[in-house]
C-alpha cells in the first residue's frame, strides 16, 4: 500500500466529528420519517372506519354505569355560591376511548436546569380538531416542610405525569362535545349514589383519604352540618367529588372546608393515616370502605 493511500485512510482532523454529525442526522431524519408514516396511517385508519356517535355514547353509558369508574369520574369545586361539577383526568381518558378515532397523551420534550418542558395534547383524527397545551415542570416537591429538589428519575416521572394530567384532560375535554361530556358526568353521579354506602366502615375510608389532605373530621363535620356518624349515602357521594378535587388539582382545601377547625386527639381513621408527603393520593377515594 503506497503511501498516499494509507494518508487517505487517516481521519483528518475535524472529519471524525463531521462523521457523527452526519449520522446522527441521519438517524434524526429516519425518526422523522417514522413518525409522520405513524401520523399518516393513524389518519387513514380513521377515514376507514369513521366513529358511530349512536354506538360511542352507548359506549359511555355503559363505561358510566361502572362503580368504580364512577367512584372516581367527577370532581365538585366551589364558584360563587354555587358548586360545579366536572369530568375528571379517570373520565375524559375514558371518554376519549368511548368516542374514538382520538390521539392523546403527555410528552417531555427536554429536561435541563431542574425542569422539564412537557406537551399535553389531544386531536380528533376525524375532524383534524386539536389542541395542546405547553408548560414547565419544576423538579420540586412542595411540602407542608418547604420545598425539595428532585433528583430521583422516578420522582421527577411522577411529578411531570400528575402535572401533564390536568392539562391532558383539559385538552380532552376541549375536543369532546360539551353535551357529552355533561352526559357523561351525570350518568356517572347516578351510578355513584345508587352504589354509594354510609356505615362505619365507609366513613372510616372517608376520614383516611382526607387526612392525606390534613383534612381532620372536625372540618368534614363542620362542612355536612352532622356527625359523620349521622352522614347520609348522599353527603358521602358529594364528598367524593370534593376528594377528586383535591386529588386532581382543581380545588384547595380552603375552598371546601374550614381549615381554622382544629382537629380532636384521636380520628375516626386511627394513628396511622398516611402522610401526604409519603403517600401519592389513592385513585380509587375511599377504597378501604368497599364504596
Amino acid at each position: 500500500m503506497s503511501q498516499a493511500t494509507q494518508q487517505s485512510l487517516v481521519p483528518r482532523k475535524g472529519q471524525s466529528d463531521i462523521t457523527q454529525i452526519t449520522q446522527n442526522g441521519v438517524m434524526e431524519g429516519v425518526a422523522i420519517s417514522r413518525e409522520i408514516a405513524a401520523i399518516q396511517g393513524k389518519i387513514f385508519m380513521a377515514k376507514q372506519f369513521p366513529r358511530n356517535v349512536d354506538q360511542a355514547i352507548r359506549d359511555i353509558k355503559a363505561a358510566c354505569s361502572r362503580p368504580g369508574l364512577a367512584s372516581v369520574a367527577v370532581y365538585s369545586y366551589p364558584k360563587g355560591n354555587q358548586q360545579v361539577e366536572g369530568a375528571s383526568i379517570r373520565l375524559a381518558r375514558t371518554l376519549a376511548q368511548s368516542w374514538g378515532n382520538m390521539d392523546y397523551g403527555i410528552r417531555e420534550l427536554e429536561q435541563n436546569d431542574g425542569e422539564s418542558k412537557v406537551e399535553a395534547y389531544a386531536w380528533d383524527l376525524e375532524t383534524n380538531t386539536s389542541e395542546s397545551r405547553t408548560f414547565t415542570v419544576p423538579h420540586m416537591l412542595h411540602t407542608k416542610n418547604g420545598d425539595r429538589k428532585l433528583t430521583d428519575p422516578r420522582d421527577i416521572y411522577e411529578t411531570v405525569a400528575n402535572s401533564g394530567a390536568r392539562r391532558l384532560r383539559a385538552c380532552i375535554l376541549s375536543i369532546i362535545p360539551d353535551d357529552i361530556v355533561d352526559m357523561a358526568v351525570e350518568e356517572c353521579s347516578k351510578t355513584m349514589v345508587a352504589n354509594t354506602k354510609s356505615d362505619e366502615k365507609t366513613v372510616t375510608a372517608l376520614v383516611d383519604s382526607f387526612s392525606q389532605y390534613n383534612v381532620n373530621p372536625k372540618m368534614i363535620e363542620a362542612r355536612i352540618g352532622r356527625k359523620l356518624s349521622a352522614i347520609t349515602a348522599m353527603q358521602v357521594s358529594d364528598l367524593r367529588k370534593v376528594y377528586m378535587s383535591l386529588r386532581d388539582g382543581i380545588g384547595t382545601v380552603d375552598k371546601f372546608f374550614d381549615t381554622s377547625i382544629a382537629p380532636e386527639q384521636e380520628s375516626l381513621a386511627g394513628k396511622n393515616s398516611p402522610n401526604p408527603e409519603q403517600q401519592q393520593a389513592s385513585d380509587d377515594p375511599f377504597s378501604g370502605g368497599g364504596l
